[in-house]
């Protein structure tokens, strides 16, 4: 009778539909820092993207092409933040971490559409700096605001499709287990809770990552070689001094994110470094996000005119 209702138990525990979080193994005095910390980088994120799209969306002067990149970037680094960040901290001083099958997957979805949106956003950007830097005589004539919402919205499509075919291959399997060995939900985490053959899955999440940083990496190397061509042949100082300015930047950003993006996903086959896989996640997600409106809003000329000029008004005496 004890080993029926121990087995009844467990068959209990795995078809719930409450999963436990590993999270981080944090020590007592460490827990409160690292929480307001987290906290602080937080509501800095949500300070410096939501100023830039409402400094954006109310002065008219700001509706051109080059802004609704900003937006989209913006609103990319808002929604995957404020997925994770505040699940993340409310973990971090809980003593039980406990999170709906739905809400991971939810949250794994969000996750990995913010990935794979900033690299296609970010790809965007480049071939827009590439226009302008290269041919800035026709650069209103191509980059239209009707073409950057088209390239727009096919970045964010093609995101949600490649993102929902992983997620509704990670969904269709039965669980034999109950605890995400991670700090976060992603599709990795919630596949290991089944106890059945998941080939397709690894060979999905193969070309899926294969196919977005392929088209990441060779979409920024080809623009990023074609600029430097032309500033090596013109031989304009004005011209490189503007496009390592404009480009530099970019640049920056778009390696730290590629390189916390490629921590996670190898050290996902390394199972003895855990906690380094986490801290690598939570760097892609927050170290873009509060330097880009910074970077972006501070390089771009009418963006940062905008900026002084209402700094002043608010500064000044009335």
């Amino acid at each position: 009778m004890e080993l029926c209702a121990t087995t009844l138990d467990v068959n209990m525990t795995i078809s719930s539909d409450i999963l436990a979080i590993q999270g981080f193994d944090i020590s007592p005095e460490f827990t409160y820092p690292l929480f307001f910390l987290l906290l602080f980088v937080y509501f800095s994120l949500l300070f410096s993207n939501i100023g830039v799209l409402v400094l954006i969306i109310t002065e008219k002067s700001l509706h051109q092409p080059m802004y609704i990149l900003f937006c989209n970037l913006s609103v990319n680094d808002l929604i995957g933040n404020t997925v994770l960040l505040p699940q993340l901290m409310a973990h971090i001083i809980s003593t039980e971490r406990f999170i709906t099958y739905n809400q991971c997957v939810i949250q794994a979805f969000h996750s990995h559409t913010f990935g794979s949106a900033s690299h296609m956003i970010l790809v965007i950007m480049a071939i827009d700096r590439y226009v302008a830097i290269c041919h800035p005589l026709r650069y209103s004539s191509i980059m239209t605001t009707k073409t950057v919402f088209w390239l727009s919205a096919t970045a964010w499509g093609v995101s949600l499709v490649l993102v929902s075919v992983l997620i509704g291959l990670t969904v269709r399997l039965s669980r034999c287990r109950s605890v995400i060995q991670n700090a976060y939900c992603d599709n990795a985490s919630l596949f290991k809770l089944s106890c059945e053959d998941v080939s397709i899955n690894n060979i999905y999440g193969l070309f899926f990552t294969v196919l977005l940083f392929s088209c990441s990496i060779g979409g920024i190397a080809v623009t990023y070689f074609r600029i430097a061509l032309i500033c090596w042949i013109k031989k304009n100082k004005e011209l490189n001094n503007r496009a390592l300015q404009t480009c530099a930047s970019h640049l920056v950003l778009y390696l730290i994110m590629l390189w916390s993006g490629f921590l996670t996903i190898i050290l996902h086959r390394f199972p003895n470094y855990p906690d380094l896989r986490k801290i690598a996640y939570i760097l892609f997600h927050v170290v873009p996000a509060n330097l880009n409106p910074i970077i972006y809003g501070m390089q771009t000329r009418s963006l940062r005119d905008k900026i002084i000029q209402i700094l002043q008004r608010k500064l000044s005496p009335t």
